[in-house]
């Protein structure tokens, strides 16, 4: 299952990538981050973060780590827990004298959630995406200067 969307903000791509590209910084932009920490790596390939979401009521532990650092184009994260294993890809285009920025999340669910989840969680993840997209674009065109 996954959700995406794409936008298109107002500042220079090598400053967007340079913000997105910090995992941490889903504590300001990310509607279901409780909380971020980097717990290793110097925020390239192999960065490691400790990211605390809730959704749906529930509070949840991820172990994310960037997988892909392409400065400015690409990064990816990926987030791993008992139950579930995520992909976000963040994709950079620039754009006039602003970026866009292209949004994907795949969400993988152990084999028994994956049947709910499929069925539950659809409209709950797009609302969600639209919230992210919403948050991500104020926060943008706010703090990266």
């Amino acid at each position: 299952m996954h959700v995406e969307r794409t936008f298109t903000v107002s500042r220079p791509v090598d400053e967007v990538f340079a913000y997105l590209a910090d995992f941490e910084h889903t504590n300001e932009w990310d509607p279901g981050t409780v909380r971020t920490t980097r717990t290793s790596g110097d925020g390239g390939v192999g960065t490691t973060y400790a990211n605390t979401s809730e959704f749906m009521g529930r509070t949840t532990e991820l172990t994310y780590e960037t997988v892909e650092h392409r400065p400015p184009t690409r990064v990816v994260f990926r987030g791993t827990n008992k139950s579930a294993t995520t992909k976000d890809t963040l994709m950079l285009t620039a754009s006039g004298a602003g970026t866009q920025v292209h949004y994907r999340a795949d969400f993988r669910f152990k084999p028994v959630v994956h049947q709910v989840a499929s069925v539950v969680l659809r409209g709950k993840l797009d609302k969600l995406a639209d919230e992210t997209v919403a948050q991500l674009t104020r926060v943008l065109e706010r703090r990266v200067a």
